[in-house]
């Protein structure tokens, strides 16, 4: 098909789309709505509007939203042995470790376990020296947003930056797998656990949570006891309880524990902070 052919398809698909929701959308809810509209009239398939939802997303979303909190990484000190490091890598099944000195404030580089790999087979381990093999680290800020990090990932040809807070703390870390699970999805892998993949803590009680999160889960995880009879998910119980759908930034207190809607659209909630009760 030439160039030429394909773009008439193109746009006749798109003449199409717009057609069936009666006129051009004016704003992006309104071209949100005319794409599922075009999915239920089978245009394209779920997989494609779950994108086309993923990437409006992660032009709203910030690093701090989905980032590895610094709890929770899995670092390498900068004066372990060969020894020491290896069942660390091995465990976790990450491919990238931010290298560290003293604390976790002090990030000095990053190691990727192929070049370990490559290096153990170059040279005894008595002589094994991590600081030869660190690369330079790449820093973010948590406010940073998805979509700007994500071009700067693809220019970079680089896949994992560590997030500062304001008062230039280690806050945690994040990858390029993460930004585009967001787009399309979880990516699993032999090392992925099905638990805790839909609450992040964030620290002093406060946490990032998927709307999707079932509620028996929710309640083991942060030691509450909401009801689980009406609703299978915390977005179904949040939604009963505000009584319409909310928007971006809205805030609900369910039970003393707080919740903030940090993602939603105009059909449902995705992603949501939860603070809970000191």
């Amino acid at each position: 098909m030439s160039e030429e052919s394909s773009d008439g398809n193109n746009r006749s698909l798109m003449d199409r789309i717009v057609h069936a929701f009666g006129g051009e959308p004016r704003d992006r809810d309104e071209l949100l709505e005319l794409l599922r509209d075009a999915h239920a009239r089978e245009v394209f398939d779920a997989d494609t509007l779950q994108m086309v939802e993923g990437a409006f997303q992660v032009v709203e979303m910030r690093v701090r939203d989905i980032m590895v909190p610094r709890a929770q990484m899995v670092v390498l000190e900068d004066d372990f042995s060969f020894e020491e490091m290896v069942p660390i890598i091995v465990k976790s099944g990450h491919s990238r470790f931010p290298v560290i000195s003293e604390d976790k404030d002090n990030v000095v580089g990053v190691l990727l376990a192929k070049d370990l790999l490559r290096r153990a087979t170059d040279q005894t381990t008595d002589e094994f020296d991590i600081k030869r093999l660190i690369r330079p680290a790449t820093i973010t800020p948590e406010t940073k947003r998805l979509n700007v990090l994500l071009k700067e990932f693809r220019a970079e040809r680089n896949h994992m930056a560590i997030v500062m807070d304001e008062y230039g703390g280690v806050a945690g870390l994040v990858t390029i797998e993460d930004v585009l699970e967001e787009i399309v999805g979880e990516i699993d892998d032999e090392h992925d656990k099905d638990s805790g993949e839909h609450i992040r803590d964030k620290g002093d009680g406060c946490y990032s949570v998927r709307a999707l999160t079932p509620i028996e889960e929710f309640n083991e995880t942060l030691g509450t006891s909401f009801s689980d009879e009406e609703f299978d998910t915390i977005g179904g119980l949040l939604m009963q309880h505000i009584g319409h759908m909310p928007k971006n930034g809205e805030e609900a207190v369910v039970e003393g524990v707080q919740f903030k809607i940090l993602i939603a659209d105009s059909r449902r909630i995705h992603l949501m902070q939860v603070v809970l009760p000191n």
